[in-house]
């Protein structure tokens, strides 16, 4: 299984470098991080919302609606589904603390971005999950002279005890184990690729090639 971090798509020499990917190791089934910003896929995707997306998209798909501009992507947003045989659940944008605390009807324009309470809460009634993916980071594994991790991704290890949590948005390959749980923080797209073997959920790093133009 493909897996993949921050994709920031709309960028065209990101976008073919996310699509060549595609193209060069034909993928049956992947796994993305957000920020992703490109809806038509050449496989199945199952993805979280990031802090940077087209939110009129993200809204449908959060509707069960179907655009022209949408192909092979699932969204994962506070759900769950079965993908080669393992559960995989994930929260869909990042924290805010002046909207946690708001209805996610309340949010609007780019606000949308925001995960709130009632995304969390729903989050934490999945079960028997093996993979989470989340874009916000733990507390525990990151550092910038700061620890940038958010309570409510430290409360959703804890609620659902995931065997592995992905984690987008920062750009760093980083591993951690926290509250039980292994937490990878993966590198974006345009710099290293992973796969995932369903059956051991070993999860391995792979640098390419594939350079960005100038």
């Amino acid at each position: 299984m493909l897996v993949l971090g921050d994709a920031h798509a709309s960028d065209p020499d990101r976008c073919e470098i996310l699509l060549e990917l595609y193209r060069s190791l034909e993928p049956d089934r992947v796994l993305q991080l957000g920020d992703l910003e490109h809806y038509d896929l050449p496989a199945p995707t199952w993805f979280i919302a990031g802090n940077n997306e087209d939110f009129d998209v993200i809204d449908a798909l959060r509707s069960g609606r179907d655009l022209d501009e949408t192909n092979n992507v699932h969204l994962l947003a506070s759900t769950a589904a079965t993908v080669d045989g393992l559960r995989v659940a994930g929260l869909s944008g990042n924290f805010a603390p002046t909207r946690y605390d708001r209805s996610r009807a309340e949010l609007a324009g780019e606000r949308r971005r925001h995960f709130t309470h009632e995304d969390v809460e729903q989050a934490a009634e999945l079960e028997d999950i093996d993979v989470f993916l989340t874009h916000e980071a733990p507390n525990g594994l990151l550092s910038y002279g700061y620890d940038p991790g958010c309570e409510y991704v430290d409360d959703l290890l804890e609620a659902i005890s995931p065997d592995l949590c992905l984690v987008g948005h920062h750009h760093r390959h980083r591993e951690a184990e926290i509250a039980g749980t292994r937490v990878v923080g993966l590198a974006p797209a345009w710099e290293r690729y992973y796969t995932l073997e369903p059956a051991t959920l070993a999860l391995e790093s792979h640098e390419h090639d594939l350079a960005e133009r100038d």
